[in-house]
């Protein structure tokens, strides 16, 4: 794993670290309240900085490169998107076109939101 260098990181609420300077990054278990999911230590930072993300999502940003990242934030809006029109779609017509396609469409739209998250 290595990090992407100069790239800004959201630690939620408008807050920002440039990706060389994160140190280390700690999930918070004890006292974890409302913003309060991850400690984050930056170079020339005398104390953690309190990070409303996931410390999986922080690593994710220091570590996948910037066009890469724009891209998978396209793939997931378009895929909302989809999910959301499914959505709209009649059960009785889903049915029919599952029959045409052989795609059970209930399973793909509960795999979608699977991906999502």
């Amino acid at each position: 794993m290595q990090i992407q260098t100069g790239q800004l990181v959201s630690l939620g609420y408008g807050r920002y670290v440039q990706s060389d300077d994160v140190v280390a990054i700690e999930p918070i278990s004890a006292g974890r309240g409302p913003g309060r999911r991850t400690l984050v230590w930056a170079r020339g930072v005398p104390d953690p900085i309190v990070a409303s993300r996931a410390e999986g999502s922080i690593v994710d940003d220091l570590v996948t490169p910037a066009d890469e990242a724009a891209r998978t934030k396209s793939q997931r809006s378009v895929l909302r998107a989809l999910l959301e029109a499914l959505e709209d779609v009649s059960p009785g017509v889903r049915m029919v076109l599952g029959e045409e396609t052989g795609v059970d469409f209930g399973d793909l739209i509960n795999e979608g939101h699977r991906v999502l998250g």
